[in-house]
């Protein structure tokens, strides 16, 4: 047992969020002690929170900007896509954006808690299409694993019978959020075309759970969520593992290698105190890196020696490869059956109530689909509190402009498609020879380019799009863009993952299916990172679920040592 700043402890788990946060609350309650060391600031949900502050109060009212990329009031507060002092590069010609939060909670704090689970083809995709990798574990592994951890989370949606939404358990699930009124007219025209649509899975509370109480619908859950209603760890996780008195979090520690003893086992990391840039190094039994995926694979990266040169546990090569995110394309529609309808507060739980999940595995299979992974569709409308763009198309001026900006609000709709890559030897970051943050630690350099695999699915997922918009008696208002215009940049989507895939062969994968790498036993990954595909699902239930089965099943070893 290591000692720092008074304080006793088994394990170091670098990262907060969703693979971090997990993980310490399951060792914690198995009674081992946790240091977590977090990379970003301290940050309170409950004080910080900005839940009901409106748009006309804050700079431009409430638009993002560069520094603040979702808004004014997102959660996010010192991390973006660009943060300064922490640059990274991308291969010339190419174009990536990687997204960093740098504070406690993480990504948890600002995502969209969309929590849809992946099916028994998605663990198996080599086996359905020949591309890319199995996973070392199915979907029949994890199933009971997710019933436990939407049970804890707090998910709402139901069982629709579909093959892309797979059952959770009797009573896993609250009750799900009623569709609105645009959602019931997408849903009208998805009967027309034959598409399914189905309640969207969501880690926001319709039915309290201890002091995390049930989701008002009256502000949106980027913002973060004082009351606990929308999952994040700041909320649930790391205060219950701080209330077991088997946590220490230490925030403003830039973690910048791990290091090696003579036995070859990980003995513990060394961290910069960002306030006053000390070097401070820590030992522990057992490190668990989970700092999300790019971040975990730079620190690996990072962390070399005369047994690994080119990282630590990367013997396979395979450390910073097999980079994933999810494709992402938009197209927007003007609805005239939605013009001067009553107004009313349509906020609900902010984003989904209804979404379009993949249809057509048997086109895929057969050919007549001419790529191999599915998408879904996110569907954007309603009265959201307006921004400043909500008079754009309207001309002149006086009691006639007025009226029709009040007639077009709430008639625009807009589907999002979100839709699984295959991983590909030209998506993978390594660490740039020349370049470092103002911490000393060199830097990330991406290297990305999209396939006719995602091209072919964007060029598939706009023309629905189009589809759907049509179905409703609407026109299309985004413009004509080719599918290599209109998906968006690697890293865009927030989905990153793969860097440091497990499998079962030490020569192709970094870790097994519990997490632990194959050449430093002590030494785990619990985050993305460890993903051997990228689902066109929403990865968060997926991190959650496999660091607390992962988590579990270390708890248990080390606790058998013990005794």
């Amino acid at each position: 047992m290591a000692n720092f700043d008074g304080f006793d402890y088994d394990v170091i788990i670098v990262g907060s969020g969703a693979g971090g946060g997990m993980s310490a609350h399951i060792l914690t309650e198995a009674g081992i002690r946790v240091l977590m060391l977090e990379a970003g600031r301290d940050y309170d949900p409950v004080e910080e929170t900005p839940m009901f502050n409106e748009n006309h109060e804050a700079p431009l009212r409430g638009e993002g900007t560069s520094d603040k990329d979702f808004g004014f009031y997102d959660a996010t507060v010192d991390g973006g896509w660009s943060v300064p002092g922490e640059p990274y590069t991308v291969a010339e010609g190419e174009d990536f954006l990687w997204w960093r939060s740098r504070m406690l909670g993480g990504r948890t704090n600002h995502f969209g808690r969309y929590v849809p689970r992946f099916n028994d083809r998605d663990f198996k995709p080599f086996s359905h299409d020949g591309l890319g990798v199995d996973w070392p574990l199915d979907y029949d592994e994890v199933k009971p694993w997710y019933d436990k951890c939407e049970k804890l989370v707090g998910v709402s949606g139901n069982n629709p019978g579909i093959y892309d939404v797979p059952d959770s358990g009797e009573g896993v699930l609250q009750p799900h959020a009623k569709p609105r009124v645009y959602e019931l007219l997408v849903q009208e025209a998805c009967d027309k075309l034959g598409l399914p649509i189905v309640p969207m899975r969501r880690a926001i509370l319709t039915r309290a759970i201890g002091e995390r109480e049930a989701c008002y619908n009256a502000t949106h859950c980027g913002r973060g969520c004082s009351i606990g209603a929308a999952f994040q760890t700041t909320t649930s996780v790391i205060p219950w593992a701080k209330d077991t008195g088997n946590l220490k979090v230490v925030t403003d520690a830039m973690v910048k290698e791990v290091h090696l003893n003579a036995n070859g086992m990980a003995s513990g990391v060394t961290f910069i105190n960002r306030k006053n840039m000390e070097n401070i190094r820590v030992n522990a039994d057992v490190v668990i890196l989970a700092a999300s995926a790019c971040e975990t694979a730079r620190l690996m990266l990072n962390s070399k020696s005369d047994k690994f040169p080119n990282g630590i546990a990367n013997s396979s090569g395979q450390v910073g490869r097999n980079l994933m995110d999810s494709t992402g394309a938009d197209i927007s529609g003007h609805i005239p059956a939605l013009k001067g309808r009553p107004k009313y507060n349509e906020d609900g739980l902010a984003g989904n109530h209804l979404y379009i999940p993949w249809w057509d595995y048997e086109g895929q299979d057969n050919g007549s689909v001419k790529f191999k992974r599915g998408y879904h569709l996110e569907i954007g409308g309603g009265f959201g509190e307006p921004g400043m763009g909500i008079s754009g198309d309207v001309d002149g001026y006086g009691k006639t402009a007025k009226q029709t900006v009040r007639d077009n609000y709430g008639s625009n709709i807009g589907f999002a498609l979100r839709g699984e890559m295959v991983v590909s030897d030209n998506c993978y970051c390594e660490i740039d020879p020349d370049v470092k943050d103002k911490w000393g630690i060199p830097v990330l350099k991406f290297h990305w380019k999209w396939s006719d695999e995602e091209l072919n699915q964007t060029a598939h997922g706009l023309e629905w799009g189009e589809k759907l918009i049509k179905a409703m008696g609407g026109v299309v208002t985004s413009p004509k863009r080719t599918p290599e215009q209109a998906i968006l940049a690697g890293g865009q989507i927030i989905h990153e993952v793969g860097t440091t895939r497990m499998g079962d062969d030490p020569g192709t994968s970094v870790t097994n299916k519990w997490g632990q790498t194959w050449d430093v036993e002590n030494l785990y990954v619990m985050d993305g990172g460890v993903f051997a595909s990228n689902p066109h699902k929403n990865c968060t239930i997926t991190i959650l679920t496999l660091a607390m089965k992962n988590s579990t099943k270390l708890a248990e070893k080390m606790n058998r040592a013990a005794s």
